[in-house]
């Protein structure tokens, strides 16, 4: 059983190879990635971090007060920064949990009269799992800061860029959900809410876990790497490796375990998400000492930069560039 288990999983990496060479090889076809003046700050990042898994929010459990303060937080950075909210307001509301908690919603709209009815999503999850009824020497705290509070600085950053550069043909929508670690709650609403309004999704760009680096020759992986050729187009638009193909991805189905899926699911385009937590390199996954102080905000910073001329030529290409393989 063993042998044939290890045979198809040979199997299964042999019929990636050809896209993994093509993910890594890529940048070779790109002269000209799209050239961003706009330089993101160290100082803002760690500011947003810092806030989102500091102890005031105890964790930001999905429908307790922390999320609540986290919620806030994420609106008025919203407000601050010019991006619009996509409903009546920024709080949209889960129907898939029993309590009280929301989404915040935000977009950019496009400035092509056509590609606008077009939407790219930039997503991460907002809310983590709260206290911890042991504790760690007297912690009871879990912060969250690389799950996913990184991801939603990202995503907050990039919200920011958008809403001054204003140079997107595409509108972008983006969203920092609920309920993620309580069964991809505020996804799942989110994504059968919007397909019944006929919204039109180009791709979703979903972020989880960036912040510490990979010991690898690319700087981050995607999540469902053979479904679609995203990764193969963001390497192309940055010029650089800047996606590969991590094995363990694959092996723990993680395409399937994050806010991407639901999307996919109902809407059936590329919907993937990107991730430098390689299961080696961060040892505090659901654990207290998830915090701020274990955080690489250079690295984070970097991640953003380098991001940002891919969904730029996201939301810009004339033509669905981004397509699904199977």
């Amino acid at each position: 059983m063993k042998k044939a288990f290890l045979s198809l999983f040979l199997i299964f990496l042999g019929c990636l190879s050809t896209q993994v060479i093509i993910a890594q090889t890529a940048s070779k076809t790109q002269k000209n990635p799209v050239d961003i003046d706009y330089k993101v700050s160290e100082n803002d990042v760690a500011k947003t971090l810092k806030y989102l898994a500091s102890d005031e929010l105890e964790g930001r459990e999905t429908g307790k007060e922390g999320m609540v303060k986290a919620a806030d937080y994420l609106e008025q950075f919203f407000k601050d920064n010019n991006v619009k909210p996509y409903f009546k307001s920024y709080r949209d509301t889960l129907s898939t949990f029993k309590g009280t908690a929301f989404n915040i919603v935000g977009f950019v709209e496009g400035n092509d009269p056509v590609l606008k009815n077009e939407f790219i999503m930039l997503s991460a999850h907002y809310d983590h799992i709260g206290l911890d009824k042991k504790g760690v020497k007297g912690d009871f705290i879990n912060n969250g800061a690389n799950d996913d509070a990184s991801g939603t600085t990202a995503v907050a950053e990039m919200a920011k860029y958008f809403s001054i550069a204003k140079n997107n043909k595409r509108s972008i929508l983006f969203v920092f959900f609920a309920g993620e670690e309580k069964g991809l709650l505020g996804s799942k609403h989110l994504a059968k809410k919007l397909k019944a309004q006929d919204f039109k999704l180009y791709a979703q760009f979903n972020i989880e876990m960036i912040g510490v680096p990979m010991k690898r020759a690319y700087l981050a992986y995607i999540t469902g790497f053979d479904k679609s050729n995203m990764a193969g187009k963001i390497n192309e638009y940055t010029g650089k490796n800047t996606i590969g193909f991590l094995p363990k991805e694959a092996e723990y189905k993680l395409f399937y375990r994050s806010d991407n899926f639901s999307f996919y699911d109902i809407f059936k385009v590329p919907c993937q998400s990107v991730s430098t937590f390689d299961f080696e390199n961060f040892d505090f996954y659901h654990h207290v000492s998830d915090d701020f102080k274990a955080m690489d905000i250079p690295h984070m910073t970097s991640f953003i930069q380098e991001l940002l001329p891919a969904v730029t030529q996201m939301a810009n290409t004339p033509t669905q560039e981004i397509v699904l393989l199977k």
